[in-house]
């Protein structure tokens, strides 16, 4: 029999991450890329990542146990962000993943 479970993460400094992913987003500079002709069709994109090791807690709950049967799990995992620029437009973060 399968059993459901819940799982849940949370960060030790989320704020100290969201300052850095935000000022990875907030680069002011205009690198020159949006002067080169592109083909029909085609957008230039400028592209800006970041690594931060990020340490937290990972709870895994069975929710049909009892309320203080649960499993705390310290983690630190180094994660990776990145950000794409269009022509005009600000940083929009695309995606990050976990490098563990």
């Amino acid at each position: 029999m399968k059993k459901a479970l819940q799982i849940s993460a949370s960060f030790d400094k989320p704020d100290f991450l969201e300052d850095l992913v935000e000022k990875l987003a907030q680069r002011r500079t205009e690198p020159g890329y949006t002067k080169v002709k592109m083909p029909k069709g085609l957008k230039a994109v400028d592209t800006s990542s970041l690594e931060a090791y990020v340490s937290g807690d990972v709870t895994i709950t069975d929710p049909d146990a009892s309320p203080g049967d649960r499993i705390n799990m310290p983690f630190i995992s180094c994660f990776f962000f990145t950000c794409i620029k269009e022509k005009n437009k600000e940083y929009d973060m695309k995606w990050a993943m976990s490098l563990s």
